[in-house]
């Protein structure tokens, strides 16, 4: 390094230096330019989250604008999980293959171009392969958001810092969708719950082009090509089978058929990973304990909570007369908890106590701020019997989701982030799928029964009463918070054998 010109006070400045590392202003510098990259990386990593609640409050407007029934109504969501759990790991591999700011500015703009064809949508078809198609570039954009979050802060206490704003983003991501449908629809239109994601991508792409640098590998390995083609279809199976089991139930062979073809097709996939000499997942990643624990927490904290934004939201709407924007409103305090949980835990508790203690605690206080939500009734007052569960489970969330992301990707290889990242992140995506048709199966089975055990001695023809309908979807609703916070228990015993005691291998 050359010394620079003047005093000796400059020279013994520049002495006390080891020889190649970057003075002061440069350290700053750097310092503050791997901040941006975290804002960037948050803004495209909030886009791909919200958009998977905030055309959930928009679709009565889009329904009715573009007259599809009931029946297709549910396929407008269902079309992004699809695309986005199928492609997620083929996603991660073309990040580390292609690099990493290449990979991230295409997915940002694919999206952008897929949410203004949505918005635009004169019809349910060309709404729907619009949705797909952000399903699509999701993921393509999101295990490369993560990947980059990895490789820019390998330093112990930045890491915490960062994956704590991350894992709040995660955490809180859908509420802030679900505030935002809401305003959006009510004072805008619904199109632009989709023409916003024009913004959050122009801002991500600038800030790419300023402030990445293309990292590729030096050798290229060759693609997977079969374990992309069955673990993509695999996990297709998977969703579409869980999806369709709202309207098909789980004895059809349009459910149960597609769930055992998911499921042989996830064994091919790892009986060839096992074999091919450029593995699309390599098995020592997912051998790893604390690893495998840290996916099947994303995995239960998705299915867990999926019955919460769903059932809540209708709750709030039809039962005790919300409208769109206050129904966003109302989970606010959870996105509050969640993002204060997710950054103590990260910044402050994980170097100290490692993810197992977190991640154990978080599912036993998330399991009880479900459950505390089985006390709902037709006339439940928001302040005495929701606010205080929606922060309990707020709070859960985020010790669940911060640490167990932070440590899905902890000292993973350059080369494996973009698949170590794509892998938590579809475990999240099968997690909401699994959750939402589950719980969603046991909420319509439970309020039939109750219709049919209130109205057993009517008459013949006899219709409920609206008051009675009401009565028998809360009780579908308390029926499902029982089982999703059975989930979270399940979940706090399988990950509390899975992971590791003790701190995170390799730290201070």
């Amino acid at each position: 390094m050359t010394p620079p010109v003047g005093g000796s006070a400059a020279a013994s400045i520049t002495s006390d230096r080891a020889p190649g590392s970057p003075g002061p202003a440069q350290a700053a510098a750097q310092d503050r330019r791997k901040w941006l990259i975290l804002a960037v990386i948050a803004i495209a990593s909030l886009m791909v989250i919200l958009d998977a609640t905030v055309v959930n409050i928009a679709l009565p407007s889009a329904q009715k604008a573009l007259h599809f029934s009931n029946a297709e109504r549910q396929w407008v969501v269902t079309a992004y999980a699809l695309a986005f759990g199928s492609l997620l790991l083929l996603g991660g591999k073309l990040a580390d293959l292609l690099g990493r700011k290449l990979t991230f500015i295409v997915g940002l703009i694919g999206f952008a171009v897929a949410s203004a064809i949505g918005g635009a949508s004169g019809s349910f078809d060309m709404l729907v392969a619009a949705r797909a198609s952000q399903g699509a570039f999701a993921a393509l954009l999101t295990p490369t958001a993560l990947s980059l979050l990895t490789t820019t802060f390998p330093d112990k206490k930045d890491r915490g810092k960062a994956f704590g704003v991350y894992g709040a983003i995660v955490a809180s991501g859908g509420a802030i969708g679900l505030l935002l449908g809401g305003v959006l629809t009510e004072y805008l239109s619904w199109r632009w719950c989709l023409y916003i994601n024009l913004f959050f991508a122009t801002a991500g792409v600038i800030g790419a082009v300023l402030l990445l640098h293309q990292q590729r590998p030096k050798v290229r390995p060759k693609v997977d090509l079969l374990g992309a083609v069955a673990v993509s279809a695999g996990l297709f199976c998977l969703v579409y089978g869980c999806s369709n089991a709202d309207t098909h139930g789980w004895h059809s062979p349009l459910t149960w058929g597609f769930l055992v073809a998911g499921v042989a097709l996830l064994g091919v996939f790892v009986w060839l990973q096992a074999r091919v000499a450029s593995p699309l997942l390599p098995l020592r990643i997912v051998l790893d304990r604390n690893r495998a624990g840290s996916y099947v927490a994303m995995l239960v904290a998705m299915a867990g909570m999926a019955g919460v934004f769903l059932f809540l939201t209708y709750y709030l709407q039809a039962t005790l007369g919300y409208s769109a924007v206050v129904t966003g409103l109302a989970f606010l305090p959870m996105l509050v908890a969640a993002s204060a949980a997710g950054l103590t835990s990260n910044i402050v508790l994980l170097a100290r106590t490692g993810p197992k203690p977190l991640v154990v605690a978080g599912m036993l206080v998330a399991a009880v701020g479900v459950a505390w939500l089985t006390r709902i009734g037709l006339h439940s007052s928001y302040a005495n019997d929701l606010l205080g569960p929606l922060m309990v489970m707020g709070l859960g969330v985020g010790l669940v989701t911060s640490p167990a992301m932070n440590t899905a990707t902890f000292r993973v290889p350059a080369a494996d982030a973009g698949v170590a990242s794509a892998t938590a992140q579809t475990q999240q995506q099968v997690g909401t799928s699994i959750g939402t048709a589950l719980l969603n199966t046991l909420a319509v089975s439970a309020t039939a029964h109750y219709l049919a055990t209130a109205t057993s001695r009517a008459a013949i023809g006899v219709r409920p009463s609206p008051a009675l309908l009401n009565l028998a979807l809360v009780h579908g609703y308390s029926t499902a918070f029982w089982w999703g916070a059975g989930i979270f228990v399940v979940g706090a015993v399988a990950c509390g054998s899975l992971l590791r005691n003790g701190r995170l291998a390799g730290e201070a």
